[in-house]
């Protein structure tokens, strides 16, 4: 296998994490990390595959998930990513604010198949780890603090991946319909795919990504930042990244904007921000945007079907 290493750091390496995989040792986790982060697809590999074995010896399931993450999302190397998803498994209920990632790098038709099937086996696993948690965890409702029942716990979940008691879901489930109900009123300009946008500079964005063949969904509610379910402007699933176009110049908008996009970047969401000065340099500001998560644009009609 090619390396951009030196032949005998790149041998030292791979014997390190050969040697760290067959231990049994969690405090060595950190030299695992390390690892993860060297440029070789071979160590990189060997090194998730040691840090999914440590997840039965009480290896920090913070620190390791937050790490196997980014490779198992974005690795450019497919065997890679397998290994650091089957690493990822491994973890249950700690990589359960993952699970938005691992369903859409399991639909992604442009991923290796064994890539999507390591995603879907991850997902279902971690799913039936968070379930095993939940039944057995005392739960309160995030809004009031009162302790809830087991049938109030998964129905608000399953509305609103938040934790309700009965009224409280009531009181919350009014609240979203209403908002929900002004955002789609505000949705009064037709994109060229037929998409309805609230403002001239989210249609632009839509038609320049249609134009290119870039799939995107637009305003869903789907996933879940810090606790905090959130809406971005577009979603494109096949690259896991977000795009955020900033409209407005009032007070209230401005700080929305601030924390949103600090959820965004608590989490290691990778996002692209527009703003309306961007309009009339759209193609220009987009590419280099793009080009910087290293997904450089194709021209227009390329990749349309």
């Amino acid at each position: 296998m090619n390396s951009p290493m030196d032949q005998r750091t790149h041998h030292a390496a791979v014997q390190r994490a050969l040697e760290l995989g067959r231990g049994t040792d969690p405090a060595v986790l950190p030299e695992l990390i390390r690892l993860l982060g060297l440029p070789s697809a071979e160590i990189r590999r060997l090194a998730a595959s040691a840090i999914g074995k440590l997840a039965a010896f009480g290896a920090d399931t913070s620190a390791a998930v937050n790490a196997l993450a980014p490779v198992a999302f974005r690795d450019p190397h497919p065997q890679t990513q397998q290994y650091a998803l089957k690493a990822l498994k491994l973890y249950g209920s700690a990589a359960a604010t993952h699970l938005h990632d691992l369903e859409d790098l399991a639909a992604n038709e442009r991923a290796k198949d064994y890539v999507r099937r390591a995603a879907h086996s991850a997902t279902e696993a971690i799913r039936e780890s968070v379930r095993l948690s939940e039944s057995a965890a005392l739960h309160r409702c995030s809004r009031c603090g009162q302790p809830v029942t087991a049938d109030e716990h998964t129905r608000s979940r399953q509305a609103f991946q938040r934790t309700f008691c009965d009224r409280c879901f009531d009181e919350v489930f009014l609240e979203r319909r209403n908002f929900d109900t002004k955002v789609e009123l505000h949705k009064t300009i037709t994109a060229k795919a037929g998409t309805l946008v609230q403002s001239d500079g989210e249609r632009l964005i839509a038609d320049w990504l249609t134009a290119r063949g870039m799939a995107y969904r637009y305003d869903e509610r789907y996933r879940i930042l810090a606790g905090h379910a959130i809406r971005p402007d577009f979603y494109l699933p096949e690259f896991d990244l977000y795009i955020e176009y900033w409209g407005m110049d009032t007070a209230d908008y401005k700080i929305g904007m601030l924390k949103k996009q600090q959820l965004y970047q608590q989490e290691g969401k990778r996002l692209v921000s527009l703003y309306p000065a961007d309009k009339p340099h759209l193609d220009t500001v987009l590419r280099a945007k793009l080009a910087h998560f290293g997904h450089p644009a194709s021209p227009p009609g390329v990749g349309e079907r």
